[in-house]
């Protein structure tokens, strides 16, 4: 079995989240996509993030409906900093010893990725893939590390949140479910 694992603090889970995992699952002939929302990123303490049974929610609303799709509490349920080699090992653990593993993550990503805790036992332990975005190029990728052209969209959480902030629309640029949700919970007010 092929597992690609797609975390992230999904604050909120937009289209583009959706559309990378859509496309590396077909194009890296993966069985079945993970998406894994963080408990605490250690990347983005600046960052207010959103509660994450909400966070969780979100992603569970915009997975439903594609069966290749999952949405997994093993970082949330954790409690603590969410390190990317911490789950991947939980992972091992859950799945059968032929389990192939395909760590995706964004080009937004590399200039983070030597601060990342033990990063060569998490290239060890996985594959580890980049998927191109808008703004952030692929350039001095170590080579262990395998690109994944996507379809660029030019979304962010971070813009989602400016736009709610701002009473502005968010409409196309998350799915309907989460968009009615975030409506409805008030979230990003």
């Amino acid at each position: 079995m092929k597992i690609g694992i797609l975390g992230g603090t999904f604050n909120p889970i937009h289209i583009g989240h959706l559309i990378l995992a859509e496309e590396a699952l077909h194009k890296l002939n993966l069985d079945k996509i993970i998406f894994v929302p963080s408990y605490l990123p250690p990347h983005k303490e600046e960052e207010v993030i959103l509660d994450a049974a909400h966070r969780f929610k979100m992603v569970s609303l915009a997975v439903k409906g594609n069966p290749r799709f999952e949405v997994s509490k093993i970082e949330i349920d954790a409690r603590e900093k969410s390190y990317s080699v911490d789950t991947i090992k939980k992972f091992k653990a859950q799945f059968p010893p032929d389990t192939e593993f395909f760590f995706i993550t964004g080009s937004d990503s590399l200039k983070e990725l030597f601060s990342w805790k033990k990063i060569d036992e998490i290239l060890a332990l996985s594959n580890f893939i980049v998927a191109n975005r808008p703004g952030f190029p692929i350039q001095g990728v170590p080579k262990a590390i395998q690109m994944v052209a996507i379809t660029g969209m030019e979304i962010s959480s971070s813009d989602i949140r400016k736009r709610l902030k701002e009473a502005r629309s968010i409409r196309y640029l998350v799915p309907d479910a989460v968009r009615e949700y975030i409506e409805k919970s008030k979230l990003y007010i």
